[in-house]
């Protein structure tokens, strides 16, 4: 409807608005304010991508999902409340808002799509709440001053790359409920130190801590019934892992490169130690 309308400042969106259509306000660069009234239900896939200017969103309570791409690349916006209504966030949601401080993700956001917060360079830390089910991949890629992230009870699934290049990560709390690690979901977070993965894991996906260069402790559960190629390769001074099970069962479930380039490292199993020198 205004895609591309570059002179645009300022935009009052009647209440009895119900939605939002996609590329509605895509381009508009020089647009600074939006104000979404409690009307609307739905933000449609690329309603405000490209809003370079866009310093202050506020979002209706009615809203409900938030469309992929909708605001990528809103380079201004410095924070965001998504209001308690919203059940997704898409793909792209917000990727590319290299402004952005802080964001609140409500209980009852149930999907946070692939890349949603991806270059979202100045994101310190995210609390993901337990109603979330699965965090796609590269949620939060390329995150790079992120330093705290708890993930909720809910999330079965963390996704490949989620967490990729996020390398002022120090500190991760994994909920109970995450069956699968995917591949390379933390690999080059530098600034990790130690992980404790829960005991509702069962895979660790290929590279999914590589290049950990700071990673100096971990804990893995028994329920653990595969750890991929390369899982802590270039971890350079890995040196504690204490795994709850048995010498038999380690051997059975880390494929044979899992530690590739790796320093010495002790391994308390629950029958004996396993020693890398």
């Amino acid at each position: 409807a205004f895609a591309g309308c570059s002179a645009l400042e300022s935009v009052t969106i009647g209440n009895g608005v119900m939605s939002i259509g996609s590329a509605a306000f895509a381009n508009c660069s020089a647009l600074t304010t939006i104000t979404i009234p409690d009307s609307v239900v739905s933000i449609d896939s690329f309603a405000f991508r490209n809003c370079s200017s866009l310093e202050i969103v506020i979002i209706g309570n009615g809203v409900t999902s938030i469309g992929s791409s909708a605001f990528e690349n809103c380079s201004a916006l410095t924070s965001i409340t998504i209001p308690d209504g919203v059940t997704s966030i898409g793909s792209s949601a917000f990727s590319g808002c290299s402004a952005l401080t802080s964001i609140t993700i409500p209980d009852g956001v149930m999907s946070i799509g692939s890349e949603a917060f991806a270059y979202c360079s100045w994101l310190t830390s995210i609390t993901i709440p337990d109603s979330v089910v699965s965090i796609d991949r590269s949620a939060f890629f390329g995150c790079s001053a992120l330093e705290s992230v708890i993930i909720g009870n809910g999330v079965t699934t963390i996704g490949s790359k989620a967490f990729q290049n996020c390398k002022s990560l120090e500190s991760v709390t994994i909920g109970n409920g995450v069956t699968t690690i995917g591949s390379k979901a933390f690999e080059n977070c530098r600034a990790l130190t130690s992980i404790t993965i829960p005991d509702s894991v069962t895979t660790i996906g290929d590279s999914a801590f590589s290049c950990c260069s700071s990673l100096r402790s971990i804990t893995i559960p028994d329920s653990i019934t595969s750890i991929g190629s390369e899982a802590f390769s270039y971890c350079d001074i890995l040196t504690d892992i204490t795994f709850k099970g048995t010498t038999e069962q380690w051997a059975a479930i880390v494929s044979s490169d899992w530690d590739y380039n790796t320093d010495h490292y002790t391994i308390d199993c629950t029958d004996g130690v396993i020693t890398k020198y």
